[in-house]
């Protein structure tokens, strides 16, 4: 019996397929490393340029300024000073909240019943209803526009909330999201609840709805982030200055007359502070939703 040892010769296209592997790898990575921190550079920008007088921003513009020295909170301490402007820029900040909390319980339930009707259930006209939910997401915005307006008048919603947050409930891009998420869940869940007695409704909310939660964490996310930034729409409906919303009232410190530029951009930093938290409080399930969304078509 021969009991020299066989070396086992290492294969060549192994070791070229490593190393092409690699080099994909550092590549995708210095790219993503490099859009990171052009994505990045406003903000920091930004929160640099809060960090300075507004006479000296209107002087020399933004610019990256890492010089600490110079650094100093006199925006910020103005702008919780509880002087006159601090007054109306914490009145645009309880009004966007009120309107984006409205706006996200009311997009997410609506559309999720939406979606469950169209991914669980068979009938006539399903597909042609959902290829008029996809048709709507490539109508652009400023088409819709004056219809829309024109609809909120008839209707007396002029200046009020409910005229702001009616014609984004539906929205297209979360009923197809909610969709695609429903529709890889196993159908076999409904008919187990029908056989333990659970009625439509309470197979729709005690056992579909808790394992949507990821793609409930994805959207919650979205819809906060576009109904917290959006202006367009919320300027055509409000006429009283007391209902402005955090981007109105920011938009409103840029007059002919004089910008108020400390208030300005403090404020704006100020005014993410919201967005980071909902995103910390959704994270965990962000990232599921998102993928998990995509699976199937």
């Amino acid at each position: 019996m021969d009991n020299t040892m066989t070396k086992i010769k290492p294969n060549k296209s192994s070791k070229i397929g490593g190393k092409t592997r690699s080099i994909l790898t550092v590549l995708s990575t210095g790219f993503f490393a490099i859009l990171s921190i052009l994505v990045a550079m406003p903000l920091v920008i930004g929160f640099t340029a809060s960090m300075r007088p507004g006479s000296e921003m209107m002087a020399q513009g933004l610019h990256l300024n890492l010089n600490f020295k110079e650094w100093m909170l006199d925006n910020y301490v103005y702008l919780l000073s509880g002087n006159e402007d601090s007054i109306k820029f914490f009145n645009w900040f309880k009004n966007s909240l009120f309107l984006t909390l409205i706006s996200v319980i009311g997009t997410l339930i609506l559309c999720y019943f939406i979606a469950y009707g169209l991914s669980m259930y068979d009938f006539k006209l399903k597909n042609t209803l959902f290829f008029i939910v996809i048709a709507t997401m490539m109508v652009p915005f400023e088409i819709l526009m004056l219809p829309l307006y024109q609809e909120i008048i008839n209707f007396g919603l002029i200046d009020t909330t409910w005229g702001v947050v009616l014609p984004g409930l539906c929205g297209a891009s979360t009923i197809f999201f909610f969709k695609q998420y429903m529709s890889s869940l196993p159908k076999e869940l409904l008919d187990a609840g029908r056989i333990d007695g659970a009625t439509e409704y309470g197979i729709c909310l005690r056992i579909m709805l808790p394992i949507t939660k990821p793609a409930f964490a994805a959207m919650a996310i979205l819809t906060s982030m576009g109904s917290w930034n959006n202006l367009l729409w919320p300027m055509l409906i409000y006429k009283d200055a007391s209902k402005f919303t955090l981007p109105i009232g920011l938009n409103t410190l840029l007059t002919p007359y004089g910008n108020n530029y400390d208030v300005l951009i403090a404020g704006s930093m100020f005014s993410l502070i919201p967005v980071f938290i909902i995103f910390i409080i959704f994270q965990k399930y962000f990232v599921e939703g998102m993928t998990a969304g995509a699976v199937k078509g």
